[in-house]
C-alpha cells in the first residue's frame, strides 16, 4: 500500500499530471477538513453553543500554527523538487535531512512556547467570557501535541516535492478515520467535551506524523531517512531558509491577521461567532481544489526549473489556473444555494443559521478571484521566488484587510448586520 509513487512532472501531458497530483492531494485535504467538521459537528450538536463556539472560533489560532509549518515545508519542498527535477539526489538527501533536523529542534520549541503563549492569543481575539474557559482548555490540548502536526507538514513535504502526493492522502485519511471515531468516543461515551475534541485531534496528527515518517525511514529511494546520519547541512539550510521564511512569513502572518479578524467576529456575540465557524468550516472546503492546485503547481515548477524547461512551466501555470477557477465557481455557486441548510447540519440554533447565511452568501461570489494569488503566487513559489509573493500578500491580506476591518467595525458595521 505505501510503494513508491514519484511523479516525475517534467515530461508528458500538463493537464494530466496536474490532476494526478493534485486529486489525491484534494482528497487528502477533504479528508482532514473533514474530521475538523466533525470537531465542530459533535461540539454543536452535542455539548452546547459555547462549545460549538469555542472550537470553531480556534481554527483563526490554530491554522496560524498549520501556516507557519506549511509554509516552511513548502521552501524545502520547492528546493527538493528543484534537485529531484535535475537528478541531484545527494544533494535531495542532504535537503532532507535538515528539514527533519530542524523540524525536531522547532517541535521542542514551540511545545514550550506555545502553552506559554496561549492566554495571550485568547486575549488577542477579545474570546468572550462565556467562552474562554473551553476555548482555554481546548488550546492547551491542541498545542501540547502540536509536534505530530510539525512532523507530518515537514514529511508529507519531502514526498510531495518528489511528485509522490498519494501516500500522504493514505495518512489523513487514516488520521481522519481516527480522529472521527475518537471524537464520538471522548465526547459522547466519556462526556470530556472540548477536551475530548482536542484530544482526538492531536492523536490523530501523531498517528499521521508518525505513517509518514515511517514511510520516509523505510524507502529506498533518494527521500530516505537515515537518523544516525541526520545533520543539519548549513548551506542547505540557508537555501530552504531563503524560500521557506518567506512563504512561511506570508503565511503565519497572514493567518495571524485572522487572529485579528476574530477579534472584531467575537465583539458580536457567541451567535455571530457561531455563523462565522460555519462559514470558515465551509470556507476551508471551498479552497481545497486551489490550494491542491497550488501545491501541484509549485512542484510542476520546481521540477522543470530545476531540469531547464522553463516555458513548459509556463504551460502547467496556466493550465493549473484554468482548472482552479472552474472549480471553485461550481462550488462556490453551490454554496451560495445551500447557505442556510450547509448552517443547519453544524447548528439549528436560529441566530446562529441567519448569520452563517449571510457570510456565506456575502463572500464566496468572489473566490474565484483567489485563484489567480494562490496558482500564481504558486508558481513563484516553485520558482524560488517566494519574497514577491510574500510582499504582495502582507499588503493586501494584512495591511488593507486591518484597515478595512477597523473602519468598518467602528464606523459602518451597524448599518450592515441585518
Amino acid at each position: 500500500m505505501f510503494q513508491r509513487k514519484e511523479l516525475d512532472m517534467t515530461t508528458g501531458n500538463e493537464f494530466r499530471l496536474l490532476l494526478a497530483f493534485a486529486l489525491p492531494l484534494l482528497a487528502g485535504n477533504i479528508f482532514q477538513q473533514f474530521y475538523n467538521i466533525v470537531d465542530t459537528w459533535v461540539v454543536g450538536n452535542y455539548v452546547s453553543d459555547e462549545a460549538f463556539s469555542a472550537v470553531g472560533t480556534m481554527g483563526s489560532i490554530t491554522n496560524l500554527f498549520i501556516s507557519l509549518f506549511m509554509g516552511f515545508s513548502n521552501g524545502g519542498g520547492v528546493v527538493i523538487s528543484q534537485y529531484y527535477g535535475a537528478k541531484n539526489y545527494e544533494k535531495v538527501h542532504e535537503a532532507v535531512h535538515t528539514m527533519i533536523a530542524t523540524a525536531i529542534l522547532l517541535a521542542a520549541f514551540l511545545s514550550v512556547i506555545s502553552q506559554l503563549l496561549v492566554p495571550t492569543m485568547l486575549n488577542l481575539i477579545k474570546t468572550p467570557e462565556d467562552v474562554y474557559p473551553q476555548s482555554l482548555t481546548y488550546l492547551r490540548i491542541y498545542f501540547a501535541g502540536v509536534s505530530g502536526l510539525l512532523f507530518y507538514n515537514m514529511s508529507a513535504g519531502i514526498l510531495r516535492a518528489v511528485g509522490d502526493s498519494r501516500r500522504p492522502v493514505l495518512f489523513l485519511i487514516s488520521s481522519a478515520v481516527i480522529n472521527t471515531v475518537l471524537d464520538l468516543v471522548f465526547v459522547l461515551v466519556f462526556r470530556m467535551g472540548v477536551g475530548g475534541v482536542a484530544l482526538a485531534t492531536i492523536i490523530a496528527q501523531a498517528v499521521s506524523a508518525t505513517m509518514a515518517l515511517t514511510v520516509l525511514t523505510k524507502t529506498s529511494t533518494c527521500v530516505k531517512i537515515s537518523w544516525n546520519k541526520l545533520k543539519i547541512y548549513p548551506e542547505m539550510l540557508r537555501k530552504i531558509v531563503r524560500i521557506g521564511v518567506p512563504s512561511a512569513l506570508q503565511m503565519g502572518i497572514t493567518s495571524f491577521s485572522n487572529v485579528f479578524v476574530m477579534s472584531y467576529i467575537n465583539q458580536f456575540g457567541k451567535y455571530v461567532m457561531g455563523g462565522w465557524t460555519a462559514y470558515h468550516k465551509i470556507d476551508m472546503l471551498i479552497v481545497q481544489p486551489m490550494q491542491s492546485l497550488g501545491i501541484a503547481t509549485s512542484t510542476f515548477v520546481g521540477q522543470n526549473i530545476g531540469c531547464g524547461q522553463e516555458e513548459r512551466a509556463r504551460r502547467g501555470v496556466k493550465r493549473a489556473l484554468i482548472l482552479a477557477i472552474a472549480a471553485t465557481l461550481t462550488l462556490s455557486l453551490l454554496v451560495a444555494a445551500f447557505a442556510p441548510w450547509i448552517t443547519m447540519f453544524f447548528n439549528k440554533e436560529p441566530e446562529v443559521v441567519r448569520y452563517g447565511t449571510l457570510f456565506m452568501r456575502y463572500l464566496t461570489p468572489f473566490y474565484f478571484l483567489f485563484c489567480i494569488n494562490n496558482i500564481l503566487s504558486s508558481a513563484l513559489r516553485g520558482s524560488g521566488n517566494s519574497r514577491v509573493t510574500m510582499v504582495i500578500m502582507l499588503f493586501s491580506f494584512v495591511l488593507f484587510r486591518q484597515c478595512y476591518m477597523f473602519v468598518m467595525s467602528n464606523f459602518i458595521s451597524n448599518t450592515l448586520l441585518p
